[in-house]
C-alpha cells in the first residue's frame, strides 16, 4: 500500500501542468501549441518572452519533485524507494500530463526538486556534465541530454559508492542503480525530439559553412 500512496502523491503532484496554466491564465495562449509545444520554463520564456512567468513555471515545477519527495518522507520514514517512487511519478506525470492529452515538459525541474532532496549528489553531477555540454555545443537542449545520458552513466556504474550519499541511503546498488535509471530514462526520452532538431540544424550549418 505505501508504494501505491507513494506513486500517487508523486503523480498528482507532478501532473500539474504549471507552464500550460500560466501561459493560458497570464497570457491566453495554448503552449503546446506553440513554440516547441514543450510544457517546460523553457518554451515558457520563448512564448511568453517573460522571465517572471518562466521562473515561476520553474519554481513550481521544482517544487512538484521536492514535495513528492518530502510528503512522502514524512508519511513513510527513511526509506529511499518510497520517496524514489514519487519522484520518479512526479517526473513521469509532469512529462506526460493527463491533463493535457499526455503533453508536457522535460522533467527536469521537477527531477531537480526532489533531488535537492533525495539525490543531492546526483544532481551535482548532473549539473557539471551539463556545464561541460553547454560550454561544448552553446546548446542547451544538446547540455539537457548529454548531461542525463552521461549521469546515467555514473550511476549504474558507481551505484555500490552513489547509494550510501542517496537521503534517505538506498537499502542497496541495485535499488538504487535501477530506480535512478528510470527517472533518468525518462527524462533522457523526452530529449530526443530536440536533439534530432538540434543535429538537423547543425548539419545544415556545416553544409551552408562549406558552400
Amino acid at each position: 500500500m505505501n508504494y501505491l500512496i507513494s506513486a500517487v502523491i508523486g503523480y498528482l503532484l507532478g501532473s500539474i501542468p504549471t507552464a500550460f496554466l500560466f501561459l493560458k491564465i497570464f497570457k491566453g495562449i495554448n503552449i503546446t501549441e506553440n513554440g516547441s509545444g514543450s510544457v517546460g520554463t523553457m518554451n515558457s520564456f520563448r512564448t511568453s518572452n517573460s522571465k517572471i512567468i518562466a521562473l515561476g513555471v520553474f519554481l513550481v515545477d521544482f517544487f512538484k519533485g521536492f514535495l513528492s519527495v518530502y510528503i512522502t518522507i514524512l508519511l513513510f520514514g527513511d526509506n529511499f524507494i518510497y520517496p524514489m517512487t514519487a519522484l520518479i511519478m512526479a517526473v513521469f506525470a509532469h512529462c506526460f500530463s493527463p491533463w493535457i492529452k499526455f503533453k508536457g515538459g522535460r522533467g527536469l525541474a521537477t527531477a531537480a526538486g526532489g533531488a535537492s532532496l533525495l539525490l543531492f549528489p546526483v544532481l551535482i553531477l548532473w549539473l557539471f556534465f551539463f556545464i561541460l555540454g553547454f560550454l561544448f555545443r552553446k546548446n542547451v537542449h544538446f547540455a539537457n541530454a548529454s548531461s542525463t545520458v552521461l549521469t546515467l552513466a555514473i550511476c549504474l556504474s558507481t551505484a555500490d559508492i552513489l547509494y550510501k550519499w542517496a537521503t534517505p541511503p538506498a537499502d542497496s546498488p541495485l535499488e538504487f542503480g535501477i530506480l535512478s535509471a528510470i527517472m533518468l530514462t525518462i527524462i533522457i526520452i523526452r530529449h530526443i525530439e530536440p536533439v534530432k532538431e538540434y543535429y538537423k540544424n547543425y548539419k545544415n550549418q556545416i553544409r551552408k559553412n562549406r558552400a
